[in-house]
């Protein structure tokens, strides 16, 4: 039951914008030729052609009338044809055919209708049928063709429109499940790392090991409150960092030395979920974890500019990094500053000194 009233709603939905644009079609066929008959009326005064009111009238009933059945018909065959959805080299010459298939029609009810009323003057009299059809389809096609300019490129743009919205509509759908799958590889991939350092402990250190457990729990519970998020406040985002060092820390101890500096403005700004936590993960894992005596990962905050700086120092070597080269952490860093802000953002790592790396981005402000 509950389908069918879907269904019904659905339907009662679809006959609405039907009807509405239905009516708006025959509202604009009768403002049109009703357009033409005045402009009849006001050339036959202003020319003083010698006809009478009522024949003038009787003619501009007879256009009015073939008028809307012609071009009625042109628009059922123009939706028939399905020439809305070919693009406009194809479909001009086509277009202009069938305005000379309907001028011609158009004039042939036309004087076909002032034959049968006897309507017609006597000069007109005189000329071959043909003749009079002849003329009669180049004068009525000064009518049909703005009918066809209107009518096609009305619903030309209409269909661009829609086009734009639907590829913006699907650019949107692509950019959030290419966000949730980098998310989706991000999280295992530190879960993954994470439980290795615990692993670690296990068997060395029980205690330490059970401690490192509720660190990393700490961690995925700031994850999961976050999951729906694209970008959190960085104050959040840097707990999730001290939590994850502070588990790290637990395994190189000594070798490990943490260092932040935060200016305290950039805490409320919004930096993507997880970002600043893999960058450290990097650090940790390519920079610390290879040196013998350990060292030190620093992380720096700060505004420059109208941009936000995020680095994430580390004691280490690149050993012929260059971009394309990186795993999927960093991968996933790029991947996610192109989508969330384009060109706008930027994502380097570089030796600054001969045993410091450095990862820095920069990020526009207040755009998210």
């Amino acid at each position: 039951m509950i389908y069918l009233r879907g269904e019904q709603q659905k339907g009662m939905i679809r006959f609405a914008h039907m009807w509405s644009g239905n009516t708006r079609y025959w509202l604009l066929q009768l403002a049109g030729w009703g357009f033409v008959g005045l402009v009849m009326i006001f050339f036959a005064h202003a020319y003083k052609v010698e006809i009478s009111n009522k024949i003038l009238l009787s003619r501009i009933a007879i256009v009015f009338t073939a008028g809307i059945f012609v071009t009625h018909i042109l628009r059922l065959i123009i939706k028939w044809q399905g020439w809305m959805m070919e693009s406009i080299e194809k479909v001009i010459p086509k277009l202009v055919v069938a305005m000379v298939i309907a001028s011609m029609l158009f004039s042939l009810i036309v004087l076909g209708g002032i034959d049968f009323f006897k309507l017609g003057n006597e000069s007109a009299k005189k000329l071959s049928f043909l003749a009079k059809l002849a003329g009669s389809t180049m004068d009525n096609g000064l009518f049909i063709l703005p009918w066809v300019l209107i009518y096609y490129f009305y619903h030309f743009f209409q269909k661009s429109r829609r086009q734009q919205m639907d590829t913006l509509r699907l650019e949107t759908l692509i950019k959030e499940l290419e966000l949730k799958t980098i998310k989706a590889h991000i999280n295992p991939h530190f879960i993954f790392n994470s439980l290795n350092s615990i692993r670690a402990l296990v068997d060395e250190n029980p205690q330490r090991a059970r401690k490192a457990v509720t660190e990393l729990s700490n961690i995925l519970r700031s994850s999961l409150q976050s999951e729906k998020m694209e970008t959190v406040p960085l104050e959040k985002e840097l707990g999730i960092v001290k939590d994850y060092l502070a588990l790290e820390n637990m395994r190189f101890e000594d070798r490990l030395k943490v260092e932040y500096e935060i200016d305290e403005d950039t805490l409320n700004q919004p930096v993507p979920l997880m970002m600043l936590q893999t960058l450290v993960e990097n650090a940790i894992k390519h920079g610390i974890s290879k040196q013998i005596n350990g060292g030190v990962v620093k992380v720096i905050s700060d505004f420059k500019d109208d941009y936000h700086e995020l680095i994430v120092q580390n004691t280490g070597f690149l050993n012929g990094y260059k971009k394309g080269d990186e795993g999927f952490g960093l991968s996933s860093t790029n991947n996610r500053l192109d989508l969330l802000y384009g060109e706008k953002a930027k994502f380097e790592m570089k030796q600054v000194t001969p045993s410091l790396v450095e990862a820095k981005v920069i990020i526009p402000v207040n755009t998210v």
